[in-house]
């Protein structure tokens, strides 16, 4: 299994942070359905590949969640939902990683589908206290 942050992010973080650099952060930040693991190659992409833009609150605690809902409405493929990636762009763009859903969910044609404000989560771990 291959999801997580993308090594290509993640060596920009840690090299900001160590050898006092700027960190370019993406010019957004958007959301891709899948019905496998997509790997570092994004690939099993669902039917409907879409992507949506992502808003979130402010950072707490190592973690940060979306502020809103990010939906798919009216859906032009059918299948099961199990993962999702994460990009810099609606289209083309940067990878920036990937993760699985809680629970995977299987949708028809014109179905919607909706990640719910705040079950977006992106965290890292572990967090001194």
């Amino acid at each position: 299994m291959a999801i997580g942050i993308d090594a290509a992010v993640l060596n920009g973080w840690l090299t900001a942070l160590c050898k006092a650099t700027n960190y370019t952060a993406p010019a957004g930040f958007f959301v891709k359905l899948h019905t496998a693991d997509p790997g570092v190659g994004a690939t099993a992409a669902f039917g409907d590949a879409t992507r949506q833009s992502v808003t979130f609150g402010t950072a707490a605690g190592g973690a940060i969640a979306s502020s809103a809902d990010v939906n798919w409405t009216n859906l032009t493929a059918a299948g099961t939902i199990s993962h999702v990636s994460f990009w810099s762009a609606v289209t083309g763009g940067t990878f920036l990683g990937s993760d699985d859903l809680a629970t995977p969910r299987t949708v028809a044609i014109g179905d919607n589908f909706t990640i719910s404000s705040g079950q977006l989560t992106l965290a890292v771990t572990p967090v001194a206290a």
